[in-house]
């Protein structure tokens, strides 16, 4: 068998009431990824048990406190493995894809980057509903205005980072709102960064939990609260 090219390297993956596809997600990536750690938002369904079936190292919250902490605890435990230099902070409900991943960390290998972004809007591969393109857009222009960082795409899940850019960004902003401290944070500490094109896959499975319609207001009230 092949040795993987990514030993180096793990995935984090926040759950929270995705028991329903998170063993499948997880027992995908693990093709390519040998170390993911899986962080259960305390999830009411089987999601954990899923994920542990699925290949995953599980960690549980016994409370649910938010998808910024479940990343911030995946970061910390990734980060304390022996040979871990690379991080991919990647979702659990399908959508997105293992070879976009694989690709953000081959660039951060070879390139003088410290963190790659994923960005639905560098190709036309992702099928997004006119009103989230808006929102969307909307969010990366208020995030450069309000940081300095330059992006079409600022409320992406899919993002690389190496261990100088994990040392550095420590999210304290527990729901939606992480997303955006990630971006000041990387404007804060002038990491070096880049956008990378990615294929966020729209499922029948998460159009009917209405989570792209729920993702753009969730957006869209955080960009006039704070």
């Amino acid at each position: 068998m092949k040795q993987s090219n990514f030993n180096d390297t793990w995935l984090i993956v926040p759950v929270y009431n995705e028991g329903q596809v998170v063993g499948d997600v997880i027992s995908q990536a693990l093709k390519t990824f040998p170390n993911i750690v899986c962080v259960d938002d305390c999830s009411r369904d089987n999601s954990g048990a899923a994920a542990l079936a699925g290949g995953a190292v599980v960690l549980r919250h016994p409370v649910n406190l938010g998808q910024g902490a479940a990343l911030q605890t995946g970061l910390e435990f990734a980060a304390a493995q022996p040979q871990a230099k690379y991080f991919v902070t990647f979702d659990s409900d399908g959508q997105h894809q293992v070879s976009d991943a694989a690709a953000m960390v081959e660039r951060l290998r070879v390139e003088p980057l410290d963190v790659l972004l994923g960005s639905r809007f560098l190709d036309g591969r992702t099928n997004a509903d006119a009103l989230k393109k808006i929102i969307l857009r909307m969010a990366a222009l208020f995030e450069r205005i309000g940081t300095g960082v330059k992006l079409t795409d600022a409320h992406n899940g899919l993002r690389a980072l190496n261990l100088n850019a994990v040392s550095k960004i420590k999210i304290t902003q527990n729901r939606m709102a992480h997303a955006s401290e990630i971006v000041s944070l990387i404007g804060q500490h002038k990491l070096r960064y880049a956008e990378h094109p990615v294929h966020i896959l729209y499922t029948d499975y998460s159009r009917a939990k209405g989570q792209s319609m729920w993702n753009s207001i969730n957006i869209l009230g955080e960009l006039f609260v704070k």
